[in-house]
């Protein structure tokens, strides 16, 4: 924990702490730091995190709980404008100022910080056992550290997907994500996998190649689809041993090659297949990468490179929503140019509508987006 930044705060007599300060956000230590327990008033606190002043809680676990929702309610409270109505902004300008709102929110509920001795356990009353579920996220800590109590039932919530496993019906059995690696609850893009008929060049006991794996949800797929051999790469520690682990428990260990590489792993293959973050945004913690790609980087270097690493006969699977395309951040036009730059053409292509409940949540800021929303899987081959 030496690379850790530490955070400082005083007692009630004044005399100076500090430990080391962990966020996966990347956030750095909050700067002001006052002390917080099971008396603190809800708008206090809510008034204090929005100046900037973090609240290091001692007193009952649940109690800490209940003050973040009393804070999380403040923040979610709609305020009256009255006067005439706002002008109507673009699908961009909605999707920018949601995501400042988010931003703002985590923030703000991310200054209740909780102390954790050594092993991660927590000096609270009526505290929960929380050492598994930092452990996966945090690795070991030999020494005490401070945390937001945000990202505490974040690392808990995941430690309970890791545990139950998230069902995949195109598998016939569940993918266990770990932390930080973006779990398949949006399984209509792996029914677009599990039924898009598999290249003629593909027979035998041809390569298939699923870039950027991530849970290896994917490459299972193609495994139980009996593609003989297929490597999945991914540039995150976590994913490549959050899809090794997946492999080995579904039994195809002796079918996936899991190996780290930044995009294509070396050689050619029949099937290249990639789901690269849908949304050409900045994003702003480490599970976010799966959703937002940045100039849309992984999009491009997949076109840009996939030709290159085709089989004579080959196809690549491009498995994209055009989310992007209904918030006016990327145009179809780009997409299309960028598949042609490539030195590539559509073959073919399957389309399928989302099952998530924002789609069909009216309240949501981005629902029209979501309400039009289209996930495809693009059939490209090399010119």
């Amino acid at each position: 924990m030496q690379d850790h930044p530490q955070i400082v705060w005083q007692d009630e007599t004044g005399a100076p702490h500090s430990a080391r300060w962990r966020s996966e956000s990347g956030s750095p230590p909050p700067r002001r730091v006052v002390l917080a327990d099971d008396q603190t008033p809800a708008d206090q606190a809510y008034r204090l995190a929005c100046e900037g002043t973090a609240l290091l809680y001692r007193g009952d676990f649940h109690n800490a709980k209940q003050l973040l929702q009393a804070m999380a309610r403040r923040i979610d409270r709609k305020p009256r404008r009255p006067g005439k109505p706002a002008a109507a902004k673009s699908a961009a300008e909605t999707f920018h100022l949601h995501r400042q709102a988010q931003a703002q929110r985590a923030r703000v509920l991310g200054m209740l910080l909780l102390p954790f001795d050594a092993g991660h356990s927590l000096p609270l009353r009526r505290a929960p056992e929380v050492g598994q579920a930092c452990l996966e996220a945090y690795g070991a800590a030999d020494e005490p550290y401070v945390a937001s109590l945000r990202e505490l039932l974040g690392l808990i919530g995941a430690h309970e997907w890791r545990k139950k496993g998230v069902p995949v019906p195109a598998l016939g059995a569940a993918i266990h994500p770990h932390y930080g690696v973006f779990s398949p609850v949006r399984g209509e893009y792996v029914d677009l996998v599990a039924k898009a008929p598999l290249p003629a060049a593909l027979a035998g006991d041809a390569t298939a190649f699923d870039v950027g794996t991530g849970t290896g949800v994917i490459a299972a797929v193609l495994a139980r689809r009996s593609v003989a051999h297929i490597v999945a790469t991914d540039q995150d520690p976590r994913a490549l041993a959050c899809a090794s682990e997946n492999i080995a428990r579904l039994g195809y260990a002796g079918q996936v090659e899991v190996v780290p590489a930044d995009m294509f792993p070396e050689g050619r293959a029949a099937l290249v297949v990639c789901n690269p973050p849908w949304v050409p945004a900045r994003p702003s913690s480490p599970v976010e990468y799966a959703v937002y790609d940045p100039d849309s980087r992984m999009l491009h270097a997949f076109l840009g490179g996939l030709a290159a690493h085709l089989a004579p006969g080959g196809e690549g699977w491009l498995i994209l929503s055009d989310l992007a395309e209904h918030l006016g951040l990327r145009a179809r036009e780009e997409l299309l140019a960028a598949i042609d730059a490539g030195g590539l053409q559509v073959i073919g292509r399957l389309d399928a509508r989302p099952r998530h409940g924002k789609a069909s949540d009216a309240d949501d800021p981005l629902h029209a987006a979501r309400a039009a929303e289209v996930t495809s899987l693009w059939r490209l081959a090399a010119r």
